[in-house]
């Protein structure tokens, strides 16, 4: 049965729409000029809490979710991205994440040494503060050696904070990392309030720095030492295994207070500094390094790997690092130090 006379034309025809619609599909995407730029605080199940407007007198706190265009794009705390929609930073409005800035520093970790899963801890940060206690629970010094050379591997700048100085002294473990030239501090718990956050803070000031280390070392009562106006639910150490728990659970990054007789509107008063509380870990996976990027945090011995064979572990036989130390361009103990980290990828913890 014809449904159209013999010269119909394309007028007559009629078009149903699809259930999604007849607008025609296209691969051409929206530049999103307009989107404004942000910094990711924190991200919780899907949803980011992203800082628009940072340092102006219009700066807030807004609530975004990724874009479709991103895919698959992991979007992680200190990330600087570009967004769109609602931007009041009104309670129940949601903004959306359009595009991601280039990187400038990635930390990664694996979940254990046979993962091959790489997970990005936090973006675009300038140090990496490894928060060790010196008792209770006892310092765990593979641990150290594998967030170095993760710190080293990222392009990072580490600092060894010490904690818990009343119970135990600092020296017997800042002995086998002072041929690295790591900076450091040592805080004790009474003196936290006063003069031990602000000998930290002093490390701080306008960098990014990320705190890290295991549960129960003291990391977020130590944050919550340095910004007083954001405090975060802290645990205790289990009496029995010597452990902590796991009470943070999701990074944050909060921003510094300003320092002591900064002027309104100067830079140390709107740049003071950025520190990233992350959750406590058990094991730091590092499957995922490469040697050849650790060596570069050693200027003193990355030349002397010009003759070394091709996929050197640099501590070999025909390693050329040994002739290197042997003609006086480097010190021994510098050698020493690059291998022991270098083996804490080979080596599990506590063995």
């Amino acid at each position: 049965m014809r449904r159209y006379g013999k010269d119909a034309d394309e007028d007559d025809i009629r078009n149903r729409p699809g259930r999604k619609g007849s607008r025609p599909r296209t691969r051409i995407r929206p530049k999103h000029e307009d989107a404004a730029e942000a910094m990711i605080l924190t991200v919780d199940r899907g949803r980011l809490t992203c800082l628009v407007d940072a340092g102006t007198k219009l700066e807030r706190e807004v609530t975004a979710m990724k874009a479709r265009e991103l895919g698959r794009k992991g979007v992680v705390v200190g990330d600087v991205v570009h967004v769109i929609g609602d931007l009041s930073g009104e309670p129940d409005t949601l903004a959306r994440i359009v595009r991601v800035e280039e990187r400038s520093s990635v930390l990664r970790r694996t979940a254990d040494d046979d993962d091959p899963y790489e997970r990005i801890v936090v973006a675009n940060a300038q140090q990496l503060a490894i928060v060790t206690a010196l008792a209770d629970p006892e310092p765990r010094p593979r641990l150290i050696d594998r967030c170095l050379v993760a710190a080293y591997d990222a392009g990072m700048e580490p600092l060894l904070v010490l904690t818990k100085s009343d119970l135990a002294p600092a020296e017997p473990l800042l002995e086998s990392y002072a041929p690295l030239g790591i900076k450091y501090v040592v805080t004790r718990r009474d003196e936290l309030e006063t003069a031990g956050a602000e000998a930290v803070r002093a490390y701080l000031r306008g960098r990014s720095t990320v705190f890290i280390g295991h549960s129960g070392v003291g990391k977020t009562t130590l944050v919550n030492a340095l910004v007083p106006l954001r405090q975060r639910t802290t645990g205790v150490v289990n009496a029995v295994t010597g452990r902590g728990r796991h009470t943070t659970v999701s990074a944050l990054a909060l921003r510094l207070p300003p320092p002591p007789g900064a002027k309104p509107g100067s830079k140390k008063a709107l740049d003071p500094g950025w520190v990233i509380d992350t959750p406590g870990f058990r094991s730091f996976g590092l499957s995922h390094i490469d040697p050849s990027r650790v060596i570069l945090a050693f200027p003193d011995l990355e030349p002397g790997t010009v003759d070394c064979p091709r996929a050197c572990s640099h501590d070999e036989p025909d390693c050329a690092l040994d002739a290197w130390v042997a003609d006086g361009h480097a010190e021994q103990a510098r050698l020493y130090s690059l291998r022991r980290l270098l083996s804490s990828k080979d080596v599990r913890e506590g063995d």
